[in-house]
């Protein structure tokens, strides 16, 4: 090999010696990234496992002793009414005559099973009015534990509110019981996310614990108070009444209802929020009964459509007033269309939380209201009633009729309208409200889309009252010359208002 051959394979070796260094450094480098990012991982881990409970164990024996099982019993009558006949020789003939024999008309005692909870030492249990409803005995069994009465206990019923499906009993017992306290629903703990348990006696199967998470918040179901908190801890038939749990072992919620196809558990259970139980429950341990605060006026809520046509309102928010009877909100000054905006210092985004605030209020508390009216805000001093005893009275199922005026019919907006008659009263069944009747619509109009039927009665127009055609015909022009696109109408159903907004398009 002569001295450049030499050369050219020294250099060859030598750059071969530093690509494989290259890559070894890489690799070094790799290697210590994955180590790194392994220790990232493992350091990161436990943050995560401290937040997630290894056992529930512990929780379930601690609160376990104040868990009850509800079994109750009513009489059922027997069957009065006509009996099955069953042609002689027939293959069923055999089959009816047991029915028969079995069900001679005798009154038969029913069974149902719930859960519940004790709330004091001195006996108060805690479950839901549907589990107790009706029945003319009560029965209450405890959990297996040191102190707890082994024997069954008779509870008398101490008060309901079906509003919110609960109930509170008391049992008697010589010593002191085991209880649990309520604790806040909306505080931390009760986060959408955090760990619940729940415990009751599913399908009558005895105590059973079962653990998940709040999956949502702030759900309504039906009633008018409703605040439930979701959660896909498992929740079946019989844990009605139970509770459930955040991990310092205080009762959240109560048990109530699931969504199912099925009948039984798909991961979609709901108890009442306990910040609404709490309230109930002190009022029926006080009272024997609820007594809610009542403002004295029917709402609805703003819908984004509604906006344009009410002065100074910037958002749908807020709940409009469509009626104020003699009571409390008229005392104050409260006036139809007026949007109340704060209540107590909180500020209302619909009907639905504006009900819940002032139900939950004393009876007799004087509380500061602030409405929307014609552009400006009002501050109005308004002294809460009591829901219970002045509702029917301030909204009777039936109210007089006036004497109708002369009639007067036209077309606009999509609608056929008259003046009321005593035809149209009686038709109708129209109330003492005057007004314009809905007597035709246009199937394809905006007003059709809204709900409006015939036989409905338009009462106010951009918040003022009408009383013939010509009202609504001025109320339409001013609303123009204004540059408004829509006209804010009261309409009444059945004595029932609600505002309805209608497109001023040519």
């Amino acid at each position: 090999m002569d001295e450049r051959e030499k050369l050219v394979t020294s250099k060859a070796i030598a750059l071969s010696q530093e690509q494989s260094a290259a890559r070894n450094m890489v690799k070094g480098l790799m290697t210590a990234l994955t180590l790194a990012g392994a220790l990232a991982v493992a350091q990161a881990t436990p943050l995560f496992a401290q937040e997630r409970p290894a056992t529930f164990a512990d929780l379930a024996e601690t609160v376990s002793p104040s868990v009850v099982n509800i079994t109750t019993s009513t009489v059922v009558a027997g069957r009065t009414g006509p009996q099955g006949i069953v042609p002689e020789g027939s293959p069923f003939e055999d089959f009816f005559n047991d029915l028969e024999n079995n069900d001679r008309g005798e009154a038969r005692r029913s069974s149902a099973l719930g859960s519940g909870f004790v709330i004091s030492p001195d006996g108060y249990i805690v479950t839901n009015n549907h589990v107790i409803e009706g029945a003319d005995e009560i029965e209450i069994e405890f959990f297996p534990g040191d102190g707890q009465p082994k024997e069954l206990l008779e509870a008398t019923l101490v008060g309901t509110d079906p509003n919110t499906d609960i109930a509170v009993l008391k049992v008697e017992y010589d010593s002191d019981l085991e209880f649990v306290e309520f604790g806040d629903s909306n505080a931390e703990g009760s986060r959408v996310g955090d760990w619940v348990m729940a415990m009751g006696n599913p399908l009558g199967q005895g105590f059973s614990v079962s653990a998940g998470i709040v999956s949502a918040r702030n759900r309504a179901l039906q009633g008018t108070y409703d605040d439930y908190i979701q959660t896909d801890a498992a929740i079946n038939r019989g844990n009605s009444g139970g509770p459930l749990f955040n991990m310092a072992g205080e009762v959240i919620g109560v048990n109530t209802a699931i969504l199912s196809p099925n009948g039984g558990s798909i991961g979609i259970g709901f108890a009442m929020s306990s910040d609404v139980v709490k309230n109930v429950v002190g009022q029926l341990q006080e009272f024997g009964e609820t007594r809610r605060g009542w403002l004295g006026v029917r709402i609805q809520d703003v819908t984004p459509d509604m906006v344009d046509a009410i002065d100074g309102l910037a958002d749908a928010r807020g709940a409009l007033v469509t009626d104020v009877p003699a009571g409390p909100a008229e005392n104050a000054g409260m006036v139809s269309g007026d949007v109340i905006t704060v209540f107590d210092g909180i500020d209302i985004e619909n009907t639905r939380e504006l009900v819940r605030i002032v139900g939950n209020s004393p009876v007799g508390k004087e509380v500061p209201v602030t409405v929307l009216r014609n552009g400006d805000n009002e501050d109005l001093i308004v002294v809460l009633g009591r829901r219970e005893t002045s509702e029917a009275v301030a909204f009777p199922a039936d109210e007089d009729v006036q004497e109708p005026q002369a009639a007067e019919e036209q077309s606009m907006l999509g609608l056929t309208l008259s003046e009321i008659t005593p035809d149209l009263t009686e038709q109708y069944s129209i109330t003492s409200e005057t007004g314009l009747v809905i007597v035709g619509i246009d199937v394809e109009s905006e007003a059709a889309s809204k709900g409006l039927v015939e036989g409905d009665l338009i009462t106010e127009a951009g918040q003022q009252k009408v009383v013939s055609v010509a009202d609504l015909e001025d109320r339409i022009t001013e609303a123009r010359d204004a540059g408004r696109k829509s006209l804010l109408l009261l309409v009444r159903r059945g004595g029932d208002p609600r505002f309805v907004a209608l497109s001023l398009a040519e």
